[in-house]
């Protein structure tokens, strides 16, 4: 499958005008105490077509790169239009570059660079002012001297105040939605043991030493990126283009969903790692490092109205989608934040207790029962047969209406834990709950240790259907920290519990605890690492 081109119209424009746009904006680029870089206008500027102001509540401002008009986001194109070649603008807020003609964000080192090179003369200003050594009476060889090691007085500061592998992944072109699921994968602690562990090695592994292309090899090359160090926000190209090539019909620079990304990227690296099958009791595993950590079982009882006997079947599971009943959410008259324990906003124990719920089936939906020898009107039930090392539970905020033929986002907010018992869920708590209690715990589902979990991460969604954007929360040492895209700053808890969660992630106590206690570069056992826990 060929690449898909590169917009054409920052081709033409870097042809015509090299960096003079960036250079001409250099001034107003300004760098904020929590990392972002936005342009710094007057606070009258406002958009030259409607009068939009700035921090408008849906219409971002951009500023044209050869002409600097400020457009929003509903004129941009108009003004692309009205003037030939003014394709490309930045955004205010972010600093992004967008291209009005590709309807795209759009990905330049150059003005990469230049964003980084601010945010590195921004934290020597600061490191400089705090020493003392910012007055006029400083010799300029000494000036050089803070120059020339900005980015290890950057590094150092932010080694001191972050964990390490708290690292920006630049924004590609609409690509939030692979940053924020890569976010959250690296810092899995049975994901991040694998690969610092070297147990897939990118300079042996066959695949790269024929000539083809390898996932595993990419996430390789990004797990030591992510934890080398290194505080610059990185770029990963060569994974988002191996992913194209496995997932062919999302390869464009138009945005994705983060829950299709993360099932196939987890697919991906399932069908490069390699599909060796072994038996674990009655049912078969594979030993590849996505299922090892992801996959679960569940069990499914289709019980027969009639006679009451149960057909019983066993399917795996790489996360866990919960419906969100839009109706019970509210928010607060006064804030627009949700109301706190309010008993009418959606729980994730109430999404997960409806997940396992009796519903009884229709009357289009009877089934042969092979007691009465008929098709029979019958109920079916959810359970979890065994719970995974980690937990991945999907939020179903996208509502699609064959009805109506309509689409609609689902913005209701959800009270979640940050240490979830999955013990009621299970199947033996389910099974014994139908028999009033009174069977005795069937083989292998008796045993609840590993029901305790804890979070990790979170990814969120904000904005509408068509053009949201995507930021994950990483929990790393006790702390909350927002990734997005190439800015990471840390957040107090409750602007974590008020988000848009849109993707759950947690591990069983007992693996963090474990992976505590690893060295992250040892080299660790599979078995150890990930416990299998029968429910």
């Amino acid at each position: 499958m060929k690449h898909p081109d590169p917009c054409n119209h920052l081709s033409d424009y870097k042809l015509r005008h090299g960096t003079d746009g960036y250079k001409s904006l250099q001034n107003m680029f300004t760098p904020l105490n929590d990392g972002r870089i936005k342009i710094k206008l007057q606070e009258t500027t406002r958009c030259s077509h409607c009068s939009v102001p700035q921090h408008h509540s849906s219409k971002r401002l951009y500023i044209c790169l050869i002409c600097q008009t400020v457009s929003c986001s509903s004129h941009l194109l108009s003004h692309a239009r009205s003037n030939k070649g003014h394709d490309l603008a930045v955004d205010v807020e972010r600093s992004e570059l967008y291209c009005s003609s590709c309807v795209d964000q759009v990905y330049d080192p150059d003005l990469d660079g230049l964003l980084v090179s601010k945010q590195v003369l921004g934290s020597l200003s600061v490191a400089v002012a705090s020493d003392g050594v910012g007055g006029c009476g400083v010799r300029s060889s000494k000036k050089r001297r803070l120059l020339a090691d900005s980015q290890f007085l950057v590094d150092r500061r932010e080694k001191w105040s972050y964990p390490l592998g708290l690292r920006g992944l630049n924004n590609l072109g609409s690509t939030c939605f692979m940053n924020a699921v890569l976010q959250a994968l690296v810092h899995a602690p049975p994901l991040r043991n694998f690969w610092l562990s070297g147990q897939h090695n990118r300079d042996l592994c066959p695949r790269r030493s024929m000539g083809l292309l390898c996932l595993p090899c990419d996430l390789d090359v990004i797990f030591s990126a992510m934890f080398s160090g290194d505080r610059t926000p990185y770029s990963p190209a060569h994974l988002l283009y191996s992913w194209w090539q496995h997932s062919t019909n999302l390869a464009t620079y138009e945005q994705q969903d983060s829950h299709e990304f993360f099932i196939s990227l987890l697919d991906c690296i399932h069908e490069n790692e390699g599909k060796s099958k072994c038996l674990y009791k009655d049912h078969e595993e594979c030993q590849c490092i996505t299922h090892r950590a992801f996959s679960g079982l569940l069990r499914s009882d289709v019980t027969c109205t009639t006679c009451g006997s149960t057909s019983t079947t066993y399917d795996p599971f790489i996360d866990i989608s919960l419906t969100l009943d839009s109706a019970k959410g509210t928010k607060s008259r006064n804030s627009g934040e949700p109301s706190v324990n309010s008993p009418m906003m959606p729980t994730l124990s109430g999404c997960l207790d409806l997940f396992t719920r009796s519903e009884k089936l229709g009357p289009d939906q009877k089934l042969n029962c092979r007691s009465c020898g008929v098709k029979r009107e019958s109920s079916k039930q959810m359970s979890i047969r065994r719970l995974p090392p980690l937990l991945c539970l999907h939020v179903k905020r996208f509502e699609h209406s064959l009805t109506r033929k309509a689409s609609r986002k689902i913005d209701s907010y959800l009270q979640y834990p940050f240490r979830l018992n999955m013990s009621p869920y299970l199947s033996s708590s389910i099974i014994g709950k139908r028999f009033g209690n009174r069977v005795f715990a069937f083989d292998g589902e008796g045993e609840h240790d590993g029901s305790e979990f804890e979070i990790f991460a979170v990814v969120t969604h904000s904005g509408m259907l068509a053009s949201g954007h995507y930021v994950t929360y990483l929990r790393l040492k006790g702390l909350w920290y927002r990734c997005d895209d190439a800015w990471i700053n840390e957040v107090e808890e409750e602007v974590v519990r008020g988000c848009e969660c849109y993707m759950l992630f947690y591990a069983q106590e007992r693996v963090v605890q474990k992976a505590h206690k690893e060295l992250s570069y040892q080299v660790i056992s599979m078995a150890d690492a990930f416990p299998f826990v029968d429910c």
